[in-house]
């Protein structure tokens, strides 16, 4: 132990007593000759400094064993020769000693003989122990001051330690690396083994190659490690590495076509060393178009115009600040393109050389573009009337490929003459509007485009005649009409749609029916019994033929009363005859309350209501009549119901037939 160490000597063992004569007796033996010592050495070596002060000698004697001396004396000197310990004496030790020296660091010589049984002293012989247990200051070291860039070695200078040194110097320095885990160069964090230093030549041993390391921040540790192994602290060094090129990006383009010269800045950022501008060697940022001379900036963005009709490519690339770039030269990968369409151009417009005889009202017109290409999704076409100032009015317009289509509803417009515009566009956005025909022609379009027709219908044989037609309940009445040209041709086979429009409190309230034309563009349809009701045929129009409605006209059904009477004579002041009745009413959605006026007569009187009642649920009513007046002996009275007018009730006024009864 430093700072008062025990000595560490070994004594021989005690011989049994069986062998002490035998020892004695050699002892007289070896009194005539002192014992010499003879190839004196220090374990783990005389030139060697040692950390720790306590040393083991060995040696050789003369004369050799069965001999044995009694004690081995020995004194310890400083380098210059001053006593620092004086002479101690141990007794039987033979061939190995330990000493331990003074705390200081120091190269001590220590003197040994030998004593015999007798007394007698061998010659004295000397060793050097060398002892340094300081601890060197630490070093310095030094990565490369800039990042490096890909397969780029890493060399670490190492500064020296500064005083003081220790005795035994600096043996070397012993290095290890890690990304920040904080690794120790030796196994031990004291000592280092002489396998661990990896610069063994001294001081001056201090520059060391690291070889590639991986991309980010490393960090090397370094020991000094003195003469006799004892390591400094440690010192870390960052050593930064850059293996990977900046990334780029390209702003201002467009996925698609642009119409006019567009600005593309290619920016470019590096996570590591970074693109920040340190002069004409440190990172830039480089655009080319169409395999030019690149756009050179400092920095980590560069713009660039691009304009002309065409495809262009576009190159870009950067530099970091360690140097990776990916340009193509020097065996480094292709840089990054892109490929930006311009087209400056608008397309060109222009309606079909004629129009479709069997849809004159398809307006379609051509979009063609020689770059981009015409748009899929843009256009119209709009009209309005020849000579007119106003603004033109857009058609629902389709786009189909290149070509634009419009279905005009020319029926829906006053006769006349219009003219038309269409407007296309291209991929890029360019737009242009063209008035004329293939051919070279104006788009003008007399109205109406369609052949006019007429529709007629009536009942029966009155096709033009009375608009209102009256039937008794019960019966079925045939609805006819007819289909023709402004010129009295009669279309075949077309649809016309015949609307029956009940009356109110009818059961359906519409019911619609289509039929076809004959070959005389006639048709006729049976309204089968039911309420009155409104009766209209329209005739849709096909794409060459206009459309065509006949004057709706009226069928009144009147309703169907019935009355019975008990009985045929009443007497006067007697029991009362009773009226009863009913209303059929098909298609009704109620008969409830219809008001029933009862009236009677007698010769040369007229009609006179006497009682008004309502029919119930299913229409039917009742009234009980008592004759009370002696002036109605022996006359002879007519009665008869007459259904009225009433909301919700879908059928003409009515009378049944008249009953008689006789007062007597």
């Amino acid at each position: 132990m430093k700072g008062g160490r025990r000595l560490m000597l070994e004594v021989a063992a005690v011989a049994p007593a069986a062998l002490l004569f035998f020892a004695v007796c050699l002892a007289g033996t070896a009194a005539a000759t002192s014992f010499q010592i003879s190839n004196l050495r220090v374990l783990g070596g005389e030139a060697n400094w040692h950390a720790d002060g306590g040393f083991t000698l060995e040696w050789d004697r003369s004369p050799p064993p069965p001999a044995v001396p009694r004690a081995v004396q020995y004194r310890l000197y400083e380098a210059d020769g001053t006593l620092v310990q004086a002479t101690a004496r141990i007794v039987g030790a033979d061939r190995k000693l330990d000493i331990e020296v003074p705390a200081a660091p120091a190269a001590y010589r220590a003197e040994l003989w030998l004593e015999d049984a007798e007394g007698n002293m061998g010659p004295a012989v000397s060793a050097t122990l060398r002892f340094d247990d300081a601890v060197p200051s630490a070093p310095a070291p030094q990565g490369p001051p800039a990042w490096l860039a890909a397969r780029q070695g890493a060399v670490l200078d190492i500064g020296h330690p500064p005083a003081p040194v220790p005795i035994s110097g600096i043996r070397g320095y012993a290095v290890s690396v890690d990304t920040g885990g904080g690794s120790a160069p030796c196994a031990l964090v004291s000592r280092c083994l002489l396998e661990e230093i990896d610069l063994p030549g001294g001081i001056d041993d201090d520059t060391v190659s690291l070889g590639v390391l991986p991309e980010g921040v490393s960090y090397a540790r370094v020991v000094a490690v003195s003469g006799s192994g004892v390591a400094s602290p440690v010192a870390s060094a960052p050593i930064r590495v850059d293996a990977s090129p900046p990334e780029v990006s390209l702003q201002g383009s467009t996925a698609g076509w642009s119409s006019g010269p567009l600005q593309l800045t290619t920016l470019a950022s590096d996570r590591l060393s970074g693109m920040t501008a340190t002069g004409p060697g440190g990172p830039f940022t480089a655009i080319a178009v169409d395999g030019s001379t690149p756009r050179v900036e400092l920095g980590d963005r560069v713009s660039v115009w691009v304009a002309g009709t065409g495809e262009h490519r576009v190159t870009f690339f950067a530099r970091d600040a360690a140097g990776n770039i990916d340009d193509g030269q020097l065996g480094s990968a292709a840089p990054v393109t892109s490929i930006v369409r311009i087209d400056e151009e608008p397309p060109a417009v222009a309606f079909a050389p004629k129009q479709d005889v069997a849809d004159p009202e398809r307006i379609e017109a051509l979009v063609s573009d020689a770059d981009s290409g015409p748009s899929p999704d843009r256009g119209v076409i709009s009209l309005r009337p020849v000579d007119s100032a106003g603004r033109f009015q857009e058609l629902p317009t389709q786009v189909s490929g290149d070509r634009l289509v419009a279905q005009w509803n020319s029926e829906a417009f006053a006769p006349g003459r219009y003219e038309f515009l269409a407007t296309g566009f291209d991929h890029a956005g360019n737009a242009a509007s063209g008035g004329s025909r293939r051919n070279g022609l104006k788009m003008v379009l007399a109205n109406p485009l369609k052949t006019p027709v007429r529709l007629e219908a009536g009942f029966g044989d009155k096709l033009a005649g009375s608009r209102r037609e009256v039937v008794a309940a019960g019966r079925a009445v045939v609805f006819v009409g007819r289909l023709l040209t402004a010129a009295g041709n009669a279309p075949a086979g077309l649809p016309i749609a015949v609307t029956e429009t009940f009356a109110g409190g009818s059961n359906p309230s519409r019911r619609g029916t289509i039929l076809r034309t004959a070959e005389d563009g006639s048709f006729s349809l049976r309204l089968p019994p039911g309420p009155s009701r409104e009766i209209s045929a329209s005739f849709a129009g096909t794409r060459t033929l206009t459309r065509a409605a006949a004057a709706s006209v009226r069928l009144g059904v009147r309703a169907r009363v019935r009355l019975k009477v008990s009985a045929r004579t009443a007497r006067v002041g007697g029991a009362p005859v009773v009226f009863t009745g009913r209303v059929a009413a098909a298609g009704a959605s109620s008969r409830a309350g219809v008001p029933i006026e009862l009236q009677f007569r007698y010769r040369g009187a007229g009609w006179s209501e006497f009682r008004t009642v309502e029919t119930d649920a299913k229409g039917r009513f009742r009234y009980p009549y008592r004759f009370s007046d002696d002036d109605s002996r022996g006359v002879r009275f007519g009665f008869r119901a007459f259904a009225g007018k009433k909301e919700g009730w879908p059928y003409e006024p009515a009378f049944s037939h008249p009953v008689a009864v006789s007062g007597r």
